[in-house]
């Protein structure tokens, strides 16, 4: 018996390997390889605030919170909670003709590198719940 291919796309991907960072985004330094090894900002030198550093960590783990509670886990819903009010003060905005590489039909509206690179990340979720896709990325 054979199992059909279930390649992920590339925004639940992106989820995946944001969601299933654990001890790999320890710290400032930890958030700017994995926003360079995705390719979510340029290369050269990228500030991250302590500020930073604390939206995307408390976004990975309501992210991460929200695949457990999909999946009949138990989770902390308030991190789901913390979570959305940092997609809400992410900018995107919708292209009108997105380029065949990009992740989602969203794009960041922001200056700042590392929120350009979370806005991605935020445009990333917002196309695997548009397709259903992300209740099948594994919960950690």
């Amino acid at each position: 018996m054979t199992t059909p291919d279930t390649k992920k796309s590339a925004a639940a991907a992106l989820i995946h390997a944001f969601v299933t960072t654990g001890d790999d985004l320890a710290d400032r330094a930890d958030l700017a390889r994995f926003l360079r090894g995705q390719r979510l900002v340029t290369e050269g030198a990228i500030p991250i605030t302590l500020a930073d550093f604390d939206e995307a960590v408390t976004l990975r783990d309501g992210l991460r919170a929200q695949l457990r509670l999909a999946a009949g886990e138990s989770a902390d819903a308030e991190a789901v909670a913390r979570a959305q009010r940092v997609l809400d003060g992410l900018r995107v905005t919708v292209r009108l003709a997105p380029s065949e590489a990009a992740l989602s039909p969203l794009a960041p509206a922001v200056v700042d590198e590392v929120r350009r690179g979370m806005a991605r990340v935020a445009g990333a979720w917002a196309a695997v719940l548009a397709t259903g896709e992300w209740r099948e990325i594994e919960p950690v």
